[in-house]
């Protein structure tokens, strides 16, 4: 094995590692890339022994470490990055005009999570017991952080 060999090896497993950051994530490339990156290391120190090895090592360390460095320094690599922002709220009521012991119906199946209508106001609710059925007569039995719990009322 020559050095050509060696180097494909190593540059094998620096671009498997950066597919794993930009496009396939998981670990399982990267894991791979440096299992190439470590092979190709071994095989240097086996073929051309300890100070061949130990720089090999070396450059492969600095290529690898300022590589990443410099790819997230770049503005070209922003351009792959997700920037959109979640501006919306889970279950958003009027406090004032939902409480608990006030009665409703489902207007959705709630097993156990669905939709109720208290006095017009609808909800995202959730069920304490079994599934509920559409049109069934609830009550609001606990208010928690935005998530609205009932009960069918009979």
């Amino acid at each position: 094995m020559g050095w050509f060999s060696i180097i494909f090896i190593i540059v094998v497993g620096i671009l498997l590692m950066i597919l794993d950051f930009l496009v396939i994530p998981g670990g399982v490339v990267a894991i791979l890339g440096v299992l190439g990156m470590i092979a190709g290391i071994i095989a240097a120190f086996i073929q051309y022994g300890p100070v061949a090895g130990f720089v090999t090592l070396l450059v492969t360390a600095v290529l690898t470490i300022g590589g990443f460095f410099l790819m997230m320094r770049t503005k070209t690599w922003r351009k792959l990055q997700l920037n959109t922002e979640i501006d919306g709220k889970m279950n958003e009521f009027d406090e004032t005009k939902v409480h608990v012991g006030m009665t409703g119906r489902a207007i959705s199946r709630l097993a156990p999570m669905g939709t109720g209508d208290f006095d017009g106001e609808i909800v995202e609710v959730s069920s304490q017991q079994d599934f509920i059925e559409v049109d069934t007569e609830i009550e609001i039995t606990r208010i928690d952080g935005g998530k609205v719990y009932v009960k069918p009322k009979f």
